[in-house]
Parts: C-alpha cells; sequence; structure tokens
C-alpha cells in the first residue's frame, strides 16, 4: 500500500459520504492495515483535494488525531458536507461509501 494509491481511493469518496480505514485497507489488498491507512493519511498535505476527514472509525467516531485540527474540525467539515451524526458519531448506516474498484 502506497500513499498514492490510498490518496486516489480516497478521492472517489463523494461528498456528504464517509469510509472507514478498514474498508481503504481491504480494498488496497490488506485487510489488516487499518493502521496503516491512517499513518498514510496523517501525511497528507492537501486536505481539500485528497478529502481525508470522509474517513472515520468503524463505529463512526472521529480521530482525536484528524491531522488538520482535531476531531471538531473533521466533524465541523462533514457536518458542512451534509454527514449525518447519533451524538457524536458518524451514522454510518446511512452515508456508508465501499464502492471502490477492486
Amino acid at each position: 500500500m502506497t500513499a498514492a494509491e490510498l490518496f486516489a481511493l480516497v478521492k472517489l469518496v463523494p461528498a456528504g459520504r464517509v469510509t472507514t480505514y478498514g474498508a481503504l485497507a481491504r480494498a488496497l489488498g490488506c485487510p489488516r492495515g487499518a493502521r496503516q491507512v491512517g499513518r498514510l493519511l496523517h501525511t497528507n498535505r492537501t486536505p481539500i483535494v485528497v478529502p481525508c476527514h470522509r474517513v472515520v472509525f468503524r463505529d463512526g467516531s472521529l480521530s482525536s488525531a484528524f491531522a488538520h485540527g482535531g476531531e471538531n474540525i473533521q466533524r465541523d467539515w462533514l457536518k458542512k458536507e451534509g454527514v449525518p451524526f447519533n451524538g457524536d458519531r458518524v451514522d454510518i448506516s446511512a452515508c456508508f461509501f465501499g464502492d471502490f474498484p477492486s
């Protein structure tokens, strides 16, 4: 898994939808690579081009280590895109995106 491969997949996640670290890892052929996905996303220097704020944990929670200002910024960006929340967590069942090319 390379950053370029990962960033290309993240760019496919449309506004108003989210995916998970694990879904991205599986799409890249690394089913146990969710932590690696997180580490690589932390190197993203172009968050508008590569919308890493659309990647959340499998339970819909946000990362306190979100590289571009923390989880409050991530939450704000997602809410501006219309992503639904149940309390502090994204409503995964309403907005999950996993249609990555094989």
